[in-house]
């Protein structure tokens, strides 16, 4: 049985928590999802924070791994 690596983004954002898990396979529905929510009145997510994140996950594509680019760590407390 072949395991699936699950890659995770997240931001905590006051008394919020987005989260979003996809696999490699999945990443595109993941960058839409995050669009629709930065899109969503109803939500405190922001274009900026869907851009954040969404560059996060660009950084952590396969491709890039496999290229050698090596995703930002952010590691402000």
């Amino acid at each position: 049985m072949a395991s699936r690596d699950i890659n995770v983004v997240a931001l905590v954002k006051g008394g919020e928590r987005y989260v979003f898990l996809y696999d490699d396979d999945s990443r595109a529905e993941a960058l839409r999802t995050i669009s629709r929510y930065a899109a969503n009145p109803d939500l405190s997510f922001s274009w900026y924070d869907a851009s954040v994140l969404s560059q996060k996950i660009r950084q952590s594509s396969p491709r890039s791994r496999r290229e050698g680019i090596a995703p930002r760590v952010d590691r402000r407390a």
